[in-house]
């Protein structure tokens, strides 16, 4: 008699890095496992950010998702606690081999919720031409930034979630972590900094970054010759990988703010493959979750197919460097030190709304106190939510 056919679905995030990998996972676990079919679904960035995974979990038995969405998971059970049905060793192997905090970033009320099987933080990225082209070099301070921006060559993401992952990076690289206290986001004198020295960026670049998201820029940075550097945007090796876009991009750390300083540090992203609560085939989506997040698959399969992998391995690998013009030896010391977010039952409440104001003021300028206060009566009412329901909506990004 033959075995059961079972079919489980996913969902994952519409772009090369989101979807291919897990299109050619599933091909191949099914090959090994012929009695087991899995099938990916996409959905825009936009989409990603709008439905909550416990709608999602009701419909999909496997869910790619961003990490400050730990917290909702462990309020309402809408995902597996992976420590729960993955043997200790291998999420031992996992621990040990996170990027940065991107296992950590899954963990919380002392559960797994998701295996981090895509790493990534804002980077910077360049086209090598085009400064040759200029006479120019890769910029290593916040002043050299400017002048760069000056001659037009600099574009970066500004849509709302990527300016307010990029406010917490100008706070974190001035020596403060927001979101550390109940009450405000970050002190004020951080916080005036912070926004200034943003503005005093953000002023120098074409508007039209205000409605870009990195991809958007990356294209741009691709696809035409008017721009030569991106100094932060959630990196994609994709598009250091020869073939990909019609030119290479290189990428590397962050710039310091001062001379001689620590580079900046920015604010964690990646992807973390989770199982719905709902399916109905656990140990099934249990094999599947792990074949993905081993450090085989991982530096490999999940590699070559446009993935940007989670696991350390795949970093420090010759293979995945060698394609990708050292993309992951370049970025890896961005990423061990970026900043981890809040993940509390709320908080996506606050990234929800809490983006276009200072994306506004970085537009139009304003009161950078007034700012802050409002972003502070955000931040409580995110806080209050704690022992309230869940947001229906937030916005979330690599």
């Amino acid at each position: 008699m033959s075995a059961e056919h079972i079919h489980l679905k996913g969902i994952t995030w519409n772009h090369s890095r989101g979807f291919v990998p897990m299109a050619a996972t599933a091909q191949r676990f099914s090959e090994l496992h012929p009695n087991v079919s899995i099938s990916w679904e996409k959905r825009s960035l936009q989409q990603f950010a709008d439905e909550s995974i416990q709608q999602l979990a009701e419909r999909f038995d496997l869910l790619v998702i961003d990490h400050p969405w730990a917290g909702f998971a462990a309020r309402t059970g809408s995902i597996l606690p992976l420590d729960q049905h993955l043997p200790a060793a291998f999420l031992a192997d996992q621990q040990q081999n996170t990027v940065g905090h991107s296992y950590e970033s899954y963990s919380f009320s002392g559960h797994q919720w998701a295996l981090p099987i895509d790493a990534a933080t804002p980077v910077a990225a360049s086209r090598p031409d085009l400064l040759a082209r200029h006479g120019l070099q890769v910029p290593q301070t916040f002043e050299e930034l400017l002048r760069l921006a000056d001659r037009g060559l600099v574009a970066f993401a500004l849509i709302p979630i990527d300016t307010l992952m990029s406010f917490y990076m100008f706070c974190c690289s001035l020596g403060e972590d927001p979101c550390q206290r109940e009450d405000e986001v970050v002190s004020e004198a951080v916080g005036v900094q912070a926004l200034q020295l943003f503005r005093e960026l953000a002023s120098k670049v074409d508007p039209a970054c205000f409605q870009r998201n990195p991809i958007q820029v990356y294209e741009a940075m691709t696809q035409t010759d008017s721009l030569a550097y991106c100094p932060f945007a959630y990196g994609y090796s994709n598009y250091a990988r020869r073939g990909y876009a019609r030119q290479l991009l290189h990428f590397h750390d962050l710039v310091a703010l001062q001379p001689g300083g620590t580079p900046m540090r920015s604010t964690l992203g990646g992807t973390g493959l989770a199982i719905s609560a709902k399916c109905q085939h656990v140990e099934v989506a249990v094999q599947y979750a792990a074949f993905v997040a081993s450090p085989a698959c991982q530096q490999t399969l999940y590699f070559d197919n446009g993935g940007q992998p989670g696991h350390l391995a795949a970093w420090q690998a010759a293979h995945p460097n060698e394609q990708s013009h050292d993309y992951f030896r370049a970025t890896l010391p961005t990423l061990q030190r970026a900043f981890l977010r809040p993940r509390y039952h709320g908080h996506m409440f606050f990234q929800d709304h809490a983006g276009e104001p200072v994306r506004q003021y970085l537009k139009h300028g304003g009161d950078e106190r007034a700012l802050l206060q409002e972003l502070n009566q955000l931040y409580r009412e995110s806080r209050q939510m704690q022992a309230a329901e869940a947001p229906t909506a937030a916005a979330a990004q690599r």
